[in-house]
């Protein structure tokens, strides 16, 4: 055999161990792939498994996230939860507008003199609270002086012919008499003498205050000179007072004349009613003045002061089952509050929201007159719902 035929022989016989060793690998490798994907599909059905395990575990997380919350009425007050019972209500939107408190003018009072005259003294001043009646300052006229000199002559010949009656006298002299004391009574009256006077022709007389009230303005000195209709005093009766509140008049249009209202100075809040609303706007900040009359209760309100004003606006309507606005609550898409049950549990109720009238929302459905429903700190309650549906997740 020749050197090539050898080689070739050699070659022939790697080429033979080559097939003989293709031949037998599939057959193992088929072999240990079988029990490869039974275990594989075994895995799996234990996944499926471990997943329907996890999908009765997420039904059970929903299950308690919806259903009753027990808590203690210590822990409610702790959390800030408070419960009220439902009951029908007339809702009227409230606006809030800025006032001032000004001086009722129905209740207001200038002490004037009528005639020239010179103040001789003061009995009262400035911030006094008055009686009615009670004496406020003293002047001196000598017009006044002849009107009580007038008034006295008058007096004493109307006794004369009264004594002496209508048989001792003529008709006129008696018809005389009469007219003559009614002008003079009437002319001391004008100038500010009380009415029955008998005092001297000193020409002095005394203003007094036609009602109670406060005094708010002293405009004078002892010894000034005043002419006829200054103002010496401003007497004010502030049992009642008048805040005038602005607001854009297309928003005063729909506060109505005796709708009920709520002034607010600091801690103080006092209840009123609208007594009359502007009929002009303001040229320069196209607002209009609503007035609100407020029993002054512990003398609270003064000229000046600047108050938040609360006012009723539109009309009156029938009674309606509505809810704080801010008891509502969105869990997955829906409306719920929560209703504690006789039980004392705090259970989650779907609720049909309709209109938002002030800081009320009215519901249709899911509640009834009585329900005691969770009004403060519903979403602490939304807070431990989630927080438990997350731990529980967690722990699964």
């Amino acid at each position: 055999m020749n050197a090539l035929s050898f080689f070739r022989s050699i070659a022939l016989l790697m080429a033979l161990l080559a097939l003989a060793a293709c031949g037998r690998d599939p057959a193992p490798v088929a072999a240990s792939a079988k029990p490869t994907a039974a275990a594989e599909a075994d895995h799996g059905d234990e996944g499926d498994e471990g997943d329907e395990g996890d999908g009765h575990g997420d039904e059970h997380e929903e299950e308690e996230a919806a259903g009753p919350i027990r808590m203690t009425a210590d822990a409610m007050q702790a959390a800030g939860i408070r419960v009220a019972t439902l009951a029908p209500a007339v809702l009227r939107e409230s606006l809030k507008a800025p006032g001032e408190v000004v001086d009722n003018a129905y209740g207001t009072t200038l002490i004037t003199p009528r005639i020239d005259a010179l103040v001789v003294r003061r009995h009262a001043k400035l911030g006094d609270e008055v009686a009615k009646s009670a004496p406020l300052v003293t002047l001196s006229s000598v017009e006044v002086a002849n009107a009580q000199g007038a008034l006295a002559i008058a007096e004493q010949e109307w006794k004369r012919v009264q004594a002496l009656g209508r048989e001792a006298i003529s008709g006129r002299r008696y018809s005389e008499a009469e007219i003559a004391v009614a002008q003079a009574r009437a002319t001391a009256q004008a100038y500010g003498l009380p009415a029955g006077y008998t005092g001297t022709a000193n020409g002095e007389f005394t203003l007094h205050a036609p009602h109670a009230g406060r005094l708010t303005e002293d405009a004078f000195v002892v010894g000034e000179r005043i002419e006829p209709g200054r103002t010496l005093f401003r007497l004010v009766d502030e049992s009642v007072v008048w805040v005038d509140a602005t607001l854009p008049s297309e928003t005063a249009a729909r506060i109505a004349v005796g709708a009920s209202a709520r002034v607010v100075l600091g801690p103080t809040t006092l209840n009123g009613k609208v007594l009359q609303r502007a009929h002009r706007t303001s040229e320069d900040t196209r607002n209009s003045r609503v007035r609100v009359e407020v029993e002054n209760t512990n003398d609270a309100l003064h000229g000046g002061d600047y108050v938040e004003v609360f006012l009723e606006a539109g009309e009156e309507s029938a009674p309606q089952l509505s809810v704080p606005t801010a008891a509502l609550l969105q869990i997955e898409g829906d409306n719920v509050v929560f209703r504690l049950g006789g039980d004392g549990t705090l259970v989650s109720v779907e609720v049909r929201a309709g209109a938002v009238v002030g800081d009320q929302t009215i519901v249709g459905d899911g509640l009834v007159a009585g329900d005691r429903i969770v009004v403060e700190g519903a979403y602490a309650l939304k807070a431990m719902m989630l927080k438990a549906q997350l731990g529980e997740g967690h722990a699964h």
